[in-house]
């Protein structure tokens, strides 16, 4: 691991301050992992702690300290951790709370954190508000509470942002190696991406977990995703925050749509880190990429002895980016040779129970499930409780398969029916355990996701608050400006417009109101002679006057809004006066690629419009991803002002793509 932590995660020499409970509760778990180091006691008061007679200083501890757990108030932690860093330490956990995250109650805590951070100076801490961490590679635990964790060669790491969550972790009993678990806290000076990029360099790690509330740095998580990436070292995140709404009012389409998770998914996406939605799922995902890494693809093969179950896989995987490919003909000569004329072979097989109990012959049947169409096998196999000698054979089965080389993972339908020493015997021959279905397809759905290709680093926005909408001319003008194709135009008073030099038929829509249709101030298809009646029921004091676009075959929506979080996220969905109501779209982050841009379209749904759709032309697709670009332009052009960019509708045709109405909402600069 970095040699920037490897002292405070792998100490040879651990002080621990302060007494009572916690004290004593870090002496137990760095006891019961087999710490074989050494542990000095610091008490301003001299009070025995587990036996031992604390030194009253750290002048007194003689050489310097790797590692230390600060378990006092946290004024006093802030002068402990300066002394230390003054001693050379190797870093600290700093275990006192009421620093940042007690900002609303508690007005000073932030300037306390920024002290903390100016004391620690090079040294690295974690936390503040941090449990520590437990790590089963070295023996060695700084954490003040119960864990679940045994020493391993090898495994997982697995970092969160919730102390009580990475408890819960380490109680698993899913056959799981974990090599370590880290409570990451406040993250006032050692962030979670740091704390990860350390140990992409511990050829001990198979793959890294994380469990996010919020990014931070984007800086970082894009140094951590490209150097796990060259190292192949896969990351499996637990974001938490599908339900945020967004941050702030709006008045676009885009951001009702985007809501507050979309920048989130849209990173994550980016970076190529896998996200589970729960924590079942997110441990089983781990546990498939600790045997041999991602994925090659999303083709799977499933077995079982029954019927029912063969239909519960085919039904399930369908609402997952799965794919279960007929039978190939040397597939089927293998499983005929296995199982005889009496099964019905198909994907998912259901091999009935005849050769139940002869482990050769299901080894040979399973085994003619795999092949090169084949990226992964599952078996599902339900052990009871108690007596499972007759259950046997399907272990064996599975363990023989993975001699060959084919990824294998065996699925019990219901966690409480994939017992601990069964997993444990799987994992040591190779195979994949996996306790629910369920979980077994998030897990592979995950795995196989491939990786994007490399972007540019996400566009950092600016902070300033949006006070102004631009009206539509302006806003059309402005991105215009930057390639976007617009109608021709005239806009001005009500009373007075002169439609002279434009071709009829017009769009005649009223000036200074973001959302038009539902005001009712949008004419379509007005010849000249009615320009004037129409402006007047309209009712505005100026009004816009288009020319119409005609051919259309798709009406899409490009918008961008800063999330303060994630950049600006760029949204493209289903455009016009039902885009909320459909809500078909996808999200990105700016910039993005034109073929990023090309792949995201061709997910939404109304995809097959834009292709041509039963017999109609298609819409000229590099006009589209013309107009996407021209709209990322003004964005990256005006980063540190803009807040919103709506384009709804870009109505698509066979010749072009041309932007029908848009919105802006920017600081004044």
């Amino acid at each position: 691991m970095s040699r920037g932590v490897s002292r405070l995660l792998a100490p040879r020499r651990l002080a621990i301050f302060g007494g009572g409970a916690w004290g004593k509760a870090v002496v137990g778990a760095a006891t019961r992992l087999g710490f074989r180091g050494e542990l000095v006691f610091v008490h301003p008061d001299g009070k025995m702690l587990d036996g031992c007679r604390p030194a009253r200083s750290i002048g007194e501890i003689g050489a310097p300290v790797d590692a230390a757990f600060i378990a006092v108030n946290r004024h006093a932690t802030v002068e402990i951790v300066r002394d230390l860093a003054h001693s050379g330490a190797g870093g600290a956990v700093c275990f006192a709370s009421g620093f940042r995250e007690a900002l609303a109650e508690d007005a000073g805590s932030a300037d306390l954190q920024s002290a903390l951070v100016d004391a620690a100076g090079d040294m690295p801490i974690l936390g503040p508000n941090c449990y520590g961490f437990v790590n089963a590679l070295d023996r060695v635990a700084i954490w003040p509470d119960q864990h679940g964790m045994s020493p391993v060669d090898r495994g997982v790491a697995i970092l969160t942002q919730s102390s009580n969550i990475a408890i819960n972790l380490t109680m698993q009993r899913r056959a799981l190696p974990i090599g370590l678990v880290a409570a990451c806290g406040n993250q006032a000076q050692t962030h979670q991406a740091d704390l990860a990029l350390a140990l992409l360099d511990d050829p001990r790690i198979t793959a890294i977990g994380l469990h996010v509330e919020g990014f931070g740095d984007l800086r970082k998580w894009e140094a951590l995703a490209g150097r796990a990436r060259d190292r192949g070292i896969p990351l499996v995140a637990l974001k938490m925050g599908r339900s945020a709404q967004a941050q702030a009012a709006t008045v676009s389409h885009t951001a009702s749509l985007a809501g507050g998770d979309a920048g989130a998914q849209a990173l994550l996406d980016r970076l190529g880190i896998m996200r589970l939605d729960d924590v079942p799922s997110f441990l089983e995902t781990l546990k498939l990429l600790h045997l041999g890494g991602r994925l090659q693809g999303n083709r799977i093969a499933a077995i079982s002895c029954s019927g029912g179950e063969a239909s519960l896989v085919a039904d399930m995987a369908t609402v997952r980016d799965l794919e279960i490919p007929p039978l190939a003909a040397a597939q089927k000569a293998d499983l005929r040779a296995a199982l005889g004329p009496m099964v019905a072979l198909a994907n998912p097989l259901d091999y009935h129970t005849y050769i139940w109990r002869d482990a050769q012959a299901m080894t040979r049947a399973w085994t003619g499930m795999t092949g090169p169409g084949i990226d992964l096998t599952l078996s599902i196999v339900d052990y009871p409780h108690t007596d499972r000698a007759d259950w046997e054979c399907a272990t064996k089965a599975a363990l023989g398969v993975a001699r060959t080389g084919a990824r294998m993972m065996v699925a019990a339908t219901m966690p409480e029916l994939m017992p601990e020493d069964v997993a444990q015997d799987l994992m040591a021959g190779g195979v994949v355990p996996v306790g629910g279905l369920y979980e077994a397809l998030a897990a592979v759905e995950a795995a196989a996701r491939p990786l994007p290709d490399r972007a540019d680093p996400v566009l950092l926005p600016g902070s300033a608050e949006a006070d102004t909408t631009l009206t539509e001319a302006e806003a059309k003008a402005a991105l215009a400006a930057h390639g976007l194709p617009v109608p021709r135009s005239v806009a001005g008073p009500a009373s007075a417009i002169d439609s002279a030099g434009l071709t009829p038929p017009f769009a005649v829509k009223g000036a200074g109101l973001a959302h038009k249709s539902e005001h009712g101030a949008v004419r379509l298809g007005i010849g000249p002679e009615e320009l004037a009646s129409v402006a007047a029921e309209i009712g505005t004091p100026e009004i816009l006057v288009e020319e119409m676009v005609t051919g259309a075959v798709a009406e899409l929506l490009i918008g961008v809004t800063r999330d303060p979080a994630h950049g600006f996220v760029l949204t493209l969905g289903a455009g016009g006066t039902l885009t909320e109501i459909l809500r078909d779209t996808v999200s990105l982050l700016v910039p993005s690629g034109r073929e990023a841009v090309r792949v995201a379209l061709g997910r939404l749904q109304c995809a097959p419009l834009l292709a041509g759709y039963r017999g109609k032309p298609a819409a000229d697709l590099d006009a589209v991803l013309d107009a996407v670009e021209a709209v990322q332009s003004y964005v990256v052009a005006n980063a540190a002002s803009v807040s919103e960019v709506e384009v709804n509708p870009l109505i698509c045709t066979p010749r072009g793509a041309v932007a029908a109405d848009a919105l802006i909402r920017k600081a004044t600069q």
